[in-house]
This record gives C-alpha cells, structure tokens and sequence, in this order.
C-alpha cells in the first residue's frame, strides 16, 4: 500500500471516528429528551441528522481521495512505463544502428585487406644430400714369402647434390573470408642474404628458378563457416643456401 493510500485511509479513519463520537453525544441526548414533550423531541432530530449527514460525507471523501490517488499513481506509474519503453526501443534502435555500422566497417576493413593482400612468409634452409659410401676395390693378396702386405686405403664418404625428390618442402597458408574471390596470388623468392625490394624477385607459379619451385596451384581449405585457407606449396633441393619464400594473396567480396 502506498503511503498516499495510507494518509487518505488514516483521514478517513479520522473523520469516521469523529462522526461516531457525535453520533454517540447525540444519542445520548437523545435519550435523555424522550422524557420532554414532542416538540422537544423533535427539535433534538436535527444534530442526529446532521451527524448522519457529515458521516456520509466523510465517507464519500475518504472514498473519493482514495480514488483520486489511486488514479493519480497509476497515471504517474503508466507514463514512467511508457518512458522505459520508449527509451527501451530507442536503444534498440541504436544497438541495431551500431550492429549495422560495425558490419559495414568490418566489411570495409576486409575489402581493404583483399586489396592490399594477405602476406605470409617462410625461410627454408638448404637442402641436406644423401651420403655416399665407397669402398676401393682390395689389392691382389701378396704371394707367399713375399713381405708385409701393403696398407688398403679406407673407404671414402662422398656427397651429392640434391634431387627435386629430395627438395625440402614448405607449405604456405593465408586466411580469407570464406566468401572471398582469391584475385591474384603473387609469389616471390630469393636468398635470405639477399636485399633489394620483392618486386625483383617474383616467380611464376610451377616455374623452376635456381633449384626450386612453387606448385603450378594453390589450394582453398575451408577453415570455418567464415574463413578458408589458401595454400601454395614450395619445394627447395639446393644444398648450397637457404631461400626466403613470400606468397602475397588478393581477393574481393
């Protein structure tokens, strides 16, 4: 219960109580004029009936107040829920704004990425060759009585250059948007001591340069709902020195 409700029961409450007391005065005097003559009796109506009608008008008041404030309090409740609800819906709105401005920036920033291109690097080390064993062939056995045998030489341990099927291999991967239109991927490759820009050092895609060589073709690996992975392989079989391998990716949306 509100305290307004509170304060109009508790004046109500008054006014009743009030009432009753002069009802119960009037009574009493009342009772004591039955003994005088009718005209007397007459005359002591009149508080009585104005007892009752003071009495019928408190309660109306009370009754009135209280519904006053009771209708004042659900007007003053119903225009703060109407204000929640307005301010509810406006943020709605602007946390839909807001939802719409962050996709369009994220898409903004994807679509500058694919233009500029993903880059993805590797150092590959040089090639390790097989070792080769060989034995010289033994010299005849001396005849008898002859002197000590001559010392056999020892075997030799030699090695080769790698073959392509011995190439160390490297396989590089750039995330994209699954949606995303891969439209140019350029490959580069040179020396780790090397130094100048990239430019100079761009291959095509399955052409062997300096004992190495990039697959004729890339591949796209789903990676998620949102992304993919493309992939360009490399293969390396110089044993002389390491290369540095660049693989820039562009795309659309």
């Amino acid at each position: 219960m509100s305290d307004g409700v509170l304060a109009a029961i508790i004046a109500a409450s008054a006014t009743v109580f009030a009432a009753f007391m002069q009802l119960k005065t009037a009574f009493s005097k009342e009772v004591a004029a039955r003994a005088q003559s009718p005209y007397s009796r007459r005359k002591n109506k009149l508080p009585m009936i104005l007892v009752l009608v003071i009495l019928g008008a408190a309660g109306v008041a009370g009754f009135a107040l209280s519904q006053w404030i009771t209708e004042y309090q659900r007007a003053a409740q119903n225009a703060v829920q109407e204000e929640l609800r307005a301010r509810i819906e406006q943020m709605t709105r602007t946390e839909s704004q807001l939802a719409g401005t962050h996709a369009e920036i994220s898409a903004s920033i994807r679509r500058n990425m694919g233009l500029e291109g993903i880059v993805v690097m590797a150092t590959v080390g040089p090639c390790r060759p097989a070792l080769v064993v060989s034995t010289p062939a033994l010299n005849s056995i001396p005849a008898e009585g002859a002197g000590q045998p001559s010392a056999q030489p020892a075997p030799t341990t030699t090695s080769s250059s790698c073959t392509e099927s011995e190439a160390a291999s490297v396989t590089l991967c750039a995330t994209i948007p699954a949606s995303a239109t891969v439209t140019e991927l350029a490959l580069y490759v040179r020396p780790i001591d090397a130094e100048g820009p990239w430019s100079l050092s761009q291959v095509m895609p399955g052409h062997e340069v300096d004992q190495a060589r990039f697959a004729e073709r890339h591949e796209e690996i789903v990676d998620s709902a949102t992304t993919k992975q493309v992939c360009e392989g490399f293969a390396h079989w110089s044993s002389e020195r390491g290369r540095v391998v660049r693989m820039v990716t562009r795309y659309s949306l």
